[in-house]
């Protein structure tokens, strides 16, 4: 093994790995955990070892999902929803709601064979899936459904308890109540009785979990032997069927407990005697009284309420019948006489519908009798081999229980009458529970059975619900929930047990079974909805670690199946589904922005992947349209020493253009080598991302190394971006304090990143005096915006300025055009058409056209151009120390100015500015800025006029440098005159301008003969628009405008330099922008 010496250490051997693997009692978990559990080995080393979970696929899964899928639906509900649905009706609820229990099974079982579940069972499953959002979200959805499944199981034993068993034990009588005051007394009474009931049950789950245990088989016994029971009770039906008794008037069923006697009057020896029936309808016991006119044109007749099995019964029962509340439970296929117009009188005699049933309501109340199949996988810690026993119990349960409800709605439409189903609370057969007297040998057998089976379905909700908001906790994906993972010393959850508690007594609050069961509905189709998706999206996107032990599954039962779970969740209760979808939501989105980052491979990282791969394959086809550009910004960032970035403005600014929308890769590089400075680009990139998260840029980063800056910055304009996802503009800073640094690189870079933006066709954004920008914090409440159009760009100076608007900080600044009419131009109607591009182009903004004619070049202009090119040639030629070379240039400058006093001393003044950021440079930089910057232009300005004659064009002064050229055109008279321009001075009368008088002026400088005509050309621009801009924008927030291009030959970059310098000078905010060579905004919507 001596080759693989050097990886000992961080690679260990297989064996190694193995030996570690079979210490563990159950399979590795994940990775995540595996590092923590590694980390924590020397303290849980002095710990006593834990016993290896025992529990087998019977007692660990089968038998507590039979408990809890067999409950208080079952025995308080079933018959009800066979009388109101009908049997067809309900067998097609019972379908659905088996199938998309059977489909979430599958899926859940597909899960359990690829992932460990841990406590938190489908949470875990869910939450390793689709990722720690979806399963908070989900996780959460699922707790509360537990929780308020607690809270319908513990209001099915009260109501057990106060109407089947102990009447008498109210608290609030509803003896000689009726209508709304009856039922407001039983649901105090079901809230009383409720919230001592959970106490209980919460301090038995307090006490030990080990209690609820050891009650769990007597509870699981209870259910199976009630089941037995009413089997049992079906097949005594068709040998001779149990005497069972229901008393009709005409086909409205009676109350039992108000007559003793189902007849109006009875034959004795004495004759004929009115019944207690008589006195309830009739206003004596006298036979010639007055009676309600409904019984005295109906007879009474008392029919079998279970006839048993062969009676026929089943085919009355077929078809539904829905009520609304407080309508009457008649028999349908009995005729009664009654009027329309008499209104309904003794309404309390009869039995009437407590609620308006529906379709979907039934579909609500039925689902919770399903949602005890997460039973298994919540003890999966407990179980000896989780990944088989759970899909063989679940599934082995699932088939159980579906068979039982299949044939229980059969059975009981067969062998039960239609009003005795309908009946909810059994009044009109002396109180008794419907399936209660069906069974065999007694009733009791189910009163009994299924009040204990509730309780310890209660019980089983309230001991699971704590340890799955423990799991959430721990997990750490929800703040707000972090206390909730602690609790007692042996791990008991204490904390969350009293919120669990609390949760659950809302819902007892509630008070009503048929309220509280489509509430707990939604969460659990909202879980089971998710494990389909879950595994649905794990087998299709088939990741390498997707390795399922069960073959029998196909990606389209989970789409099935979860088109079932959405379906039914808007059956049940659109509302509720809207509800529980919302709280879903926001939660997730809780959990995106504040929980805890988890990398636990989920699939949703994996759909992210595969989708972003089907987007960029996509976005190759070509390139977007011009009414879906938007700037896809790389920025490039220069780091200090100890990698901060220098300028965090531009972060800012690069958000307020961008609002996160649309691509960003923020972009600096390092000089060296990659194997030398691996470490300090870490820390470079560690510095970009925590300035984007600090600035809210979204976004990437990117460091690159090469062995020099200029490499390292081409390397990131042309390698960033991937596919069609690249960049199309550029960001970068003015370099600052650009003509004192030793190092002519930075600007150098410059100049080089405009000629590679444009060979590459990317726009270029560039910041002159980023630190006076605004942070993402200030706010602009009023100032303008002013864009100079001088080029067209593609539009880049229009949608710029748009984008700035739409962030805080800008919204408030107003936009306007300025525009650049030369003498051929007719500027009125620049501006008219102007004015309707931006019409068209849904742009509020002011138009300006300035008009520029073309003017002679100042003798000003020719100094400057002067100062510049000695000052190049000389930085050239020689290498000076820094105090040297500004010592040189101020010589030159001095020099310069003493020639233009001598000639004209009473005509010329200038001045010396700070170039590069006034606003942002410190005390100790000015001085250096202010020595070796050019002059702006004086107050007294001399001017050289030509003739109209002489072509007027940037180009013309050129012609006027040397006498020869005007003595070469004798057809031509030119007019050259020396005029002082003051302000508010009127300008000299013109001097004689022979050919004499230019060579005694040319004599008087003959430097400027050695110039050159094209820097003297753009010096002159360069000028003139400056004083336009200072003119008319000086106050402005923002001052953008086009950026020349570089020159084509190197050797004047030093000049181009100086006259982006002179164009921007006295400026507090300057974007310079230049476009990609393509149209970045339409006119089309």
């Amino acid at each position: 093994m001596a080759l693989f010496e050097e990886e000992m250490d961080t690679s260990p051997m297989v064996s190694s790995l193995l030996s570690s693997l079979a210490n563990y009692s159950n399979l590795p978990q994940g990775s995540k955990e595996h590092e923590e559990a590694e980390n924590n080995e020397a303290e849980s080393a002095r710990k006593k070892p834990v016993k290896a979970p025992q529990l087998g696929t019977l007692m660990g899964v089968y038998l507590p999902c039979i408990q809890n899928i067999f409950g208080v639906i079952l025995f308080l509900r079933m018959t009800w929803l066979v009388g109101i649905g009908g049997v067809i009706g309900t067998f097609i609820i019972v379908f659905m709601c088996c199938t998309t229990q059977l489909y979430t099974e599958l899926a859940q079982t597909e899960l359990a064979g690829c992932f460990l579940c841990l406590a938190g069972g489908s949470y875990y499953m869910i939450s390793r899936s689709l990722g720690p959002e979806f399963g908070g979200a989900v996780g959460i959805c699922f707790y509360l459904g537990t929780t308020y499944a607690g809270a319908m199981y513990i209001l099915g034993a009260i109501e057990l308890l106060l109407i089947y068993i102990v009447p008498k034990a109210a608290i609030f009588p509803l003896e000689g109540l009726e209508g709304a005051e009856a039922e407001a007394a039983l649901l105090n009474n079901m809230r009383v009785y409720g919230t001592i009931l959970l106490t209980s049950m919460a301090t038995v789950v307090f006490v030990g979990v080990k209690y609820v245990n050891k009650l769990a088989l007597v509870f699981l016994a209870c259910v199976i032997l009630s089941i037995l029971a009413v089997y049992a009770g079906v097949i005594k039906t068709g040998i001779e069927p149990p005497f069972f008794p229901v008393c009709l008037l005409g086909n409205r069923t009676l109350v039992s407990k108000s007559f003793d006697v189902c007849a109006k009057t009875l034959e004795t020896a004495n004759g004929t005697v009115t019944t207690q029936m008589w006195r309830i309808f009739c206003d004596s016991p006298l036979l010639n009284a007055t009676c309600d006119p409904y019984f005295a044109a109906n007879n009474v007749t008392q029919i079998q309420g279970i006839p048993g099995i062969t009676s026929g019964i089943l085919t009355e029962n077929l078809f539904g019948n829905y009520y609304e509340k407080g309508d009457l439970i008649a028999r349908t296929n009995m005729e009664s006489v009654e009027d329309p117009d008499d209104p309904l009188t003794n309404s309390n005699r009869y039995v009437l519908a407590d609620i308006t049933s529906f379709f979907t309501l039934l579909v609500g109340i039925y689902f919770p009798s399903v949602t005890g199949i997460m039973a298994g996988s919540n003890r999966s810690g407990d179980l000896r081999d989780a990944q088989k026993s759970i899909p063989v119990g679940t599934i082995a349960a699932i088939t159980t229980t579906s068979a039982v409800y299949m044939s229980s709605v059969i059975l009981f439409g067969a062998c039960i009458e239609g009003v005795v189903l309908r009946d909810k609370f059994g009044e009109g057969v002396h109180g008794n529970l419907v399936i209660g007297t069906l069974a065999w040998p007694s009733p009791w057998v189910i009163v009994i059975g299924s009040f204990f089976s509730t309780c310890g379905a209660g019980l089983q909700s309230l001991t699971g619900a704590p340890r799955l908001l423990q799991a959430i906790a721990k997990d750490g994906l929800v703040p707000a929930l972090r206390i909730f993972g602690h609790g007692k010393a042996n791990g008991e959850p204490t904390w969350s047990l009293l919120l669990t508690a609390c949760i659950c007594e809302s819902g007892i609050l509630i008070a009503s079974l048929d309220s509280v069961a489509p509430i707990l509905s939604m969460f659990f189709l909202m879980c089971y909805m998710f494990v389909n998706l879950a595994c649905a999206l794990q087998t299709l996107l088939r990741t390498p670690n997707w390795r399922p032990r069960f073959k029998f599954y196909h990606w389209a039962l989970s789409f099935l199946g979860m088109s079932l779970c959405l379906t039914l969740m808007f059956l049940c209760s659109w509302y509720y589904a809207i509800v529980a979808m919302v709280i879903a939501g926001s939660i997730y989105k809780y959990i995106e922005f504040a929980g805890a980052e988890k990398e636990w491979g989920d699939g949703i990282r994996g759909l992210s992947l595969s989708a972003a791969r089907y987007a960029l394959m996509r976005l190759e086809e070509g390139p977007p349209h011009t009414k879906n550009w938007r700037p896809q910004l790389l920025v490039l960032v220069s780091t200090d020493a100890e990698q901060n970035v220098e300028q965090p403005r531009l972060l800012s600014l690069t958000n307020q253009l961008k609002a996160g929308k649309g691509l960003t890769i923020v972009g600096t590089a390092l000089e060296g080598t990659y194997l030398e400075n691996y470490e300090q680009a870490q820390r470079a990139e560690q510095s970009l991302r925590k300035l984007m998260e600090t600035e809210k840029v979204k976004g990437f980063c990117q460091v690159t190394v090469s062995s020099n800056l200029r490499d390292a910055t081409s390397h990131l304009l042309q390698a960033s971006g991937l596919g069609g996802l690249k960049h199309n503009a550029v960001l970068v800073s003015w370099p600052r304090n650009w003509k004192q640094g030793d190092d002519h690189q930075n600007w150098r870079n410059l100049i080089e990143l405009v000629r590679e933006t444009t060979t590459a066709r990317l726009a270029l954004l560039v910041p002159k005096n980023i630190s006076a920008f605004p942070s993402n914090s200030e706010r602009f409440s009023e100032g303008h915006i002013d864009v100079w159009w001088i080029v067209h760009d593609g539009g880049m100076l229009m949608l710029l300025p748009f984008l700035l608007r739409q962030h805080k900080v800008w919204r408030k600044c107003k936009m306007r055009i300025f525009t650049v009419a030369q003498l051929d131009d007719n500027s009125i109607q620049m501006k008219k058409d102007l004015t309707t591009f931006l019409y068209h182009l849904r742009i509020d903004a002011m138009v300006e056209v300035v008009e520029m004619h073309d003017s002679d070049i100042s003798a000003y202009t020719y100094e400057k151009t002067l100062v510049m090119e000695q000052r190049s040639q000389m930085l050239k030629q020689i290498n000076l120390t820094k105090t040297e070379r500004e010592r040189e240039i101020q010589s030159i400058t001095d020099s310069s100015r003493g020639s233009i006093r001598r000639k004209n001393p009473a005509a010329v003044t200038t001045q010396l500015s700070v170039t590069e950021e006034p606003a942002a440079t410190s005390k100790e930089e000015k001085p250096e800025e202010e020595s070796a910057s050019s002059p702006v232009s004086p107050p007294a300005q001399v001017q050289l006029i030509h003739d109209n004659t002489t072509p007027a064009s940037p180009a013309t002064p050129a012609t006027l440098l040397t006498p020869g050229e005007g003595a070469q055109s004798p057809g031509e008279q030119i007019q050259m005159t020396w005029t002082e321009k003051c302000d508010g001075e009127p300008a000299k009368p013109p001097v004689d301008t022979s050919t004499e008088n230019i060579k005694d002026i040319f004599n008087m400088k003959p430097e400027w003969e050695s110039l050159n005509h094209s820097n003297v050309r753009r010096m002159h621009t360069a000028l003139r628009l400056n004083e336009v801009i200072l003119k008319k924008s000086s106050e402005a927030r923002l001052v953008l405008l086009n950026m020349p291009g570089a020159p084509k030959n190197r050797a004047g970059d030093e000049n181009y330099m100086e006259f982006l310098e002179v164009l921007t000078e006295g400026l507090n905010r300057v974007l310079l922008v230049r476009g990609g060579g393509r149209e970045v905004i339409t006119i089309y919507s």
